[in-house]
C-alpha cells in the first residue's frame, strides 16, 4: 500500500492547475475541485490528501511536515525563506516581481528622507535593496500596492506584474525585475526520506506533465 502523501494548496488558480496536471495523471480531482467548506479532503483511490489554505501559509504547512508536498508561487516561497525542497518548476502561474514607479525624470511624489518600498514581501524588499547597500523604510500594503507612489505614501512598489496594465492605468512603469515567478513544487525534507517511493512516484507524475 503507497503511502498518504498530503499536499497543501491555496485555493483559486494555483490549485486548478495543479489539479489539471494531477488529472492528466489519472488521479480524480472532482472532490477537491469542489470542496465546498471542508478543508481537508482525502482520494484514497490515490492515496492523497490535500489541504487547502491561504497561499502564504502553504511554506508554513510544508515545512512543518503537515503536508508532504505543496505547490506555491516562487515570489511566496522566496518571501518566507523557509528550508524547503524545491524539486519542480511547475511553469503556470508566470508572471514577474518587480519594483515600479514613476518614470524617474518625472516622479511628482514627495521626496522622503529614507527611501520608502510599498510592499507586501518586506523580506524580498530588504534582500533586494541590502544587496545594493542601500536602507529604505517599509510600508505593508496587501492590496492596492500600486497607491503607494500615487498617493506620495511611498516612492516605489514591490509587487507581482501581469500585464502591467494597472500600472500603466496610474501612471507607473517597472523600473527593475527582481525575478521571475511562477508555480513550483516543493517537499519537506523529511517526508523525501521517510516516504522516498510515493513522492519519487509524485514527481516523477507531475514531471512527466511538463514535458
Amino acid at each position: 500500500m503507497h503511502d498518504l502523501l498530503t499536499m497543501a494548496l491555496a485555493k483559486g488558480r494555483l490549485a486548478d492547475q495543479t489539479f489539471d496536471m494531477l488529472e492528466a495523471m489519472g488521479i480524480d480531482c472532482s472532490l477537491p475541485r469542489n470542496p465546498g467548506r471542508q478543508l481537508v479532503l482525502d482520494v484514497p483511490s490515490a492515496s492523497l490528501r490535500f489541504i487547502l489554505v491561504k497561499p502564504s501559509d502553504v511554506p508554513t504547512y510544508v515545512d512543518h511536515g503537515v503536508a508532504d508536498l505543496g505547490v506555491v508561487g516562487a515570489d511566496t516561497l522566496l518571501e518566507a525563506g523557509r528550508p524547503l525542497y524545491e524539486v519542480l518548476d511547475l511553469g503556470f502561474g508566470a508572471c514577474r516581481l518587480c519594483i515600479a514607479g514613476y518614470p524617474r525624470r518625472t516622479n511628482p511624489t514627495v521626496q522622503h528622507a529614507t527611501f520608502r518600498v510599498a510592499t507586501k514581501y518586506p523580506n524580498i524588499a530588504r534582500q533586494y535593496y541590502g544587496r545594493m547597500g542601500e536602507t529604505i523604510e517599509i510600508i505593508e500594503l496587501h492590496g492596492s500596492v500600486e497607491l503607494g507612489p500615487v498617493i506620495g505614501l511611498s516612492d516605489v512598489i514591490l509587487d507581482i506584474v501581469e500585464s502591467g496594465a494597472t500600472l500603466k492605468a496610474n501612471g507607473l512603469e517597472v523600473l527593475d525585475e527582481v525575478c521571475p515567478v511562477s508555480a513550483r513544487l516543493v517537499c519537506n525534507r523529511v517526508s523525501l526520506k521517510t516516504k522516498r517511493e510515493s513522492m519519487q512516484r509524485m514527481i516523477n507524475g507531475l514531471k512527466s506533465q511538463l514535458k
